[in-house]
């Protein structure tokens, strides 16, 4: 999940270069290293830890995260099967040419049980999170690792009982699963206490793929199919990353999972006068509307609401709100879509935000919504105010649930303790030190996308969202992927969206609908990479249904 990202990017300075790093994207073999053997090395495999000549070189001084622990593990997978896998919690050293330590990478990694020569041949995939400045902890025991946190139902209750539960819709029955940490974020730390040269859209993208890279090298997996899973602006890293392992590292991935992305930041949320953001939003709004009717909103559903919003709603905000038979249309139709009060919308004059829009739909009972999913209320600690500043109750209330859950993890069932480091789940400190670039456009991701799909005719992409996030909205995604070209089918780039928020895996359906959306992703690109076939990047002779949506 994105969670607390900035929501108005700032062009900074010039880009920052990773000054010792800068081999990180040419020459992996002796930039990062590992203390203790890992998973996959063995005599005479340097693996990047040896010199020329095959002597062993010594791992990094200054090191402060533990060595990597491996444990056995079992669960019921999938309808109900026995799922044996191996945990491995740890960490990758980056260093300088000189060896000298930069930085630590904290890891889980899942991998299936089965026999050695098998696992080259079983797809891996990579996990991150957003912000920028979260853990990994969100995508791992909230939505496809094989435990997860129940943060199920209307409310979220920071004190709730922590208790990790077997997660049958885990992706761990098609892929192995390594989620990663950037630095700054879980244990990950940049070895002299200053993370900034890491925090910048270039730099982020340029370490994570060298680690994955790296994780691939050590491991040897390099011949595996490599996928990634991104959620929010991880889903704004996934497009980047692929693009940094084809062009600087030579690693070729075979799908993108995007989940709740942050394709443009111009479209996130653009200034007051420009009609985009509440475009984007409507569409959400009356989902929420649905659900608080007893609806539960689907793509067929909502036509009426994407179609007035980028039609009629669009035509009369451009007339602008001087015009007063515009704000009366806008009046009763908005407020037919979103259930609230005419006179409200009419005071908006149509043009509704997320923050009056949490607060409007629940000022009866005193209650506020989440912008992250409209379905989940907390109290107005202020119900009375005209204005009031409130705890998200999605964003805020997980933050102490999921940490002390990461932290239980690693030490009881992962056993990887570590000492005297604060588990960091969501740190303000990398979102406010965050650098966008030093161009006048905002950062986007759509052109990395563009020219991932265009170069390699066998990648797919899902993009899923859920129907009711105000953060990044539904609809926002599927106006810029409609503008997308067709590389061959358009099956190969998928929109889908779940009933539920930003983290629409909390609900069960929701989350086993994912699951098998993200399986059936996997199975055609496996299909077409055995088959050999990239024509239209599609298997030959493969029937399948198409499941982009049209305008």
């Amino acid at each position: 999940m994105t969670q607390a990202f900035s929501l108005s990017p700032r062009a900074g300075t010039a880009r920052l270069c990773l000054a010792g790093l800068l081999s990180l994207t040419v020459g992996l073999g002796p930039v990062l290293a590992q203390h203790g053997p890992a998973q996959g090395d063995g005599p005479g495999q340097a693996q990047g830890r040896g010199t020329a000549q095959g002597q062993p070189r010594k791992a990094p001084e200054g090191r402060r995260l533990p060595p990597d622990a491996t444990t056995e593990h079992s669960i019921d997978g999938p309808n109900g099967r026995a799922l044996a896998f191996t945990a491995t919690a740890g960490s990758l050293a980056l260093v300088d040419e000189e060896g000298k330590l930069q930085s630590e990478i904290a890891f889980i990694a899942y991998t299936k049980a089965g026999k050695p020569e098998e696992a080259a041949a079983r797809p891996i995939t990579f996990g991150v999170n957003g912000g920028p400045g979260a853990a990994s902890a969100y995508l791992n025991i909230g939505a496809i690792g094989p435990w997860r946190l129940p943060t199920d139902g209307a409310s979220i209750s920071p004190s709730q009982t922590i208790a990790l539960q077997p997660n049958p819709a885990t992706w761990l029955d098609f892929t192995d699963l390594v989620f990663i940490d950037p630095v700054g974020t879980g244990y990950s730390r940049a070895a002299d206490g200053d993370g900034k040269k890491y925090w910048s859209v270039d730099a982020d993208a340029s370490v994570l793929a060298a680690a994955i890279a790296r994780y691939l090298r050590q491991n040897d997996r390099l011949a595996s199919p490599k996928f990634f899973v991104g959620e929010s602006y991880g889903g704004f890293r996934g497009p980047l990353i692929a693009q940094k392992l084809q062009q600087d590292v030579g690693v070729g991935l075979s799908g993108l999972v995007l989940l709740s992305p942050v394709l443009d930041f111009a479209w996130l949320q653009p200034p007051r006068t420009t009609p985009w953001g509440f475009v984007t939003k409507l569409p959400s709004f009356a989902a929420a509307a649905l659900e608080r009717a007893g609806t539960t909103p689907s793509r067929e559903l909502m036509k009426e609401a994407e179609a007035y919003a980028s039609g009629a709603y669009l035509t009369d905000l451009l007339k602008g709100p001087s015009d007063r038979e515009a704000v009366a249309r806008l009046a009763e139709k908005v407020s037919a879509l979103t259930g609230l009060d005419p006179e409200t919308v009419r005071r908006q004059a149509g043009r509704l935000t997320a923050h009056s829009y949490q607060r409007e739909i629940g000022r009866d009972a005193g209650r506020v919504a989440s912008a992250y999913d409209t379905g989940v209320t907390g109290w107005d600690p202020d119900p009375t105010a005209p204005q009031s500043g409130f705890e998200d109750p999605v964003l805020d209330a997980l933050q102490a649930p999921l940490t002390t859950a990461m932290v239980q993890l690693y030490q009881g069932r992962l056993n990887w303790r570590v000492e005297n480091m604060r588990y960091e789940l969501l740190n303000g400190a990398v979102n406010r030190g965050w650098t966008w670039g030093s161009g006048r456009s905002a950062p986007e991701a759509m052109g990395a996308l563009k020219d991932a799909l265009a170069l390699d005719g066998r990648m797919r992409v899902l993009v899923a969202h859920g129907f009711t996030d105000l953060v990044t909205p539904y609809f926002t995604s599927k106006m810029l992927l409609d503008q997308m070209p067709v590389y061959g089918s358009p099956d190969r780039l998928k929109l889908s969206v779940y009933p539920g928020g930003h983290m629409f895996y909390t609900r069960p359906d929701s989350r086993n609908a994912f699951h098998d959306d993200a399986a059936d992703l996997f199975a055609r690109a496996l299909e077409t990479r055995s088959d050999g076939s990239a024509k239209g990047g599609s298997a030959s002779g493969a029937t399948m249904p198409e499941k982009r949506p049209t305008p």
